[in-house]
């Protein structure tokens, strides 16, 4: 009777271990690495938003929010989350 319990909930457990494994690790290590690039963004980096504008940082706000010049003069300020990919990252200033 005690085997029986234990083979009724082993498939469960295995469904969950499944779930875990393929879909919701792989979308946290996602999510972390994104988190990552968005905290790295910095003025002179060219980027893409989810709304599909190109743009280069023209200016870092505060940790919510950064200011994106799309074309010359043409500068929209934009949710740091929004963004999705940096095409091409600046050099830090050297200290020399």
């Amino acid at each position: 009777m005690q085997g029986s319990a234990i083979a009724q909930i082993f498939p469960l457990i295995l469904i969950f271990a499944i779930m875990y494994f393929l879909m919701i690790r792989p979308q946290q290590k996602k999510a972390k690495e994104h988190k990552a690039m968005v905290d790295a963004l910095r003025r002179g980096d060219e980027v893409v938003t989810q709304g599909g504008l190109l743009g280069k940082v023209s200016k870092v706000k505060d940790e919510k929010e950064i200011e994106v010049e799309i074309a010359d003069g043409v500068k929209v300020r934009v949710i740091r989350s929004t963004i999705v990919q940096v095409i091409s990252k600046t050099e830090p200033a050297s200290a020399a």
